[in-house]
């Protein structure tokens, strides 16, 4: 009879450690999943600015060519292209600071941007050459893919930042260093409606 409950015993105890190893494996492959879902979404947002980068490096060069065309506006954003583009963050050390920082970069480069494509409207000349029409046909586009590749950026943070919080995932996470992403967040000035007048 003692034997009989010794092999109850240790059959409980082995169908227990089989169930916690198979949690432990589950739930640490499912936060890596997500983890390199984050990694994936973020070279996506990288790729939408980086197009936008690449294709105002040859608007630059089409202004600049423009006789008489405001340079302290063409400076400016060739400045703020500079900035946002020095500023490279690493997927695995998405803090709220290093994407602040990031955004303010880009939200600098886009204003600058939209700045001298308004000054643009100003200068005939510049408004005849195809290359600048094509880009002003473009521009809408790059900024659109832009804002949605940084929704599904924070959609996909969200679900993992949701995931790694949540009890008994909140062990594992902590236990293996699983942290908590930072979203993308709208931009201050975007709060204040415009005043319109007439």
């Amino acid at each position: 009879m003692n034997m009989k409950k010794s092999w109850i015993v240790w059959g409980i105890v082995i169908f227990l450690f089989l169930a916690v190893a198979m949690w432990l494996k589950s739930g640490y492959n499912n936060m890596v999943t997500m983890n390199e879902g984050v990694s994936g979404q973020w070279k996506q947002v990288e790729v939408a600015y980086q197009a936008r980068m690449d294709k105002t490096k040859n608007l630059l060069e089409i202004v600049k060519g423009a006789a008489n065309f405001e340079k302290s506006t063409l400076q400016a954003v060739m400045e703020a292209r500079s900035k946002a583009t020095s500023i490279q963050i690493n997927a695995d050390n998405l803090t709220p600071e290093k994407l602040a920082e990031f955004q303010k970069a880009q939200a600098g480069f886009g204003s600058s941007l939209g700045r001298l494509m308004a000054v643009a409207e100003n200068y005939p000349q510049l408004q005849a050459v195809q290359s600048f029409r094509d880009f002003q046909a473009q521009y809408e586009g790059m900024e659109n893919r832009i804002s949605v590749e940084r929704r599904k950026f924070n959609e996909v943070v969200q679900a993992y930042n949701t995931y790694i919080r949540r009890f008994p995932n909140n062990l594992l996470s902590g236990m293996f260093g699983f942290d908590k992403k930072a979203y993308f967040a709208s931009d201050e000035k975007a709060k204040d409606a415009p005043d319109i007048k007439f």
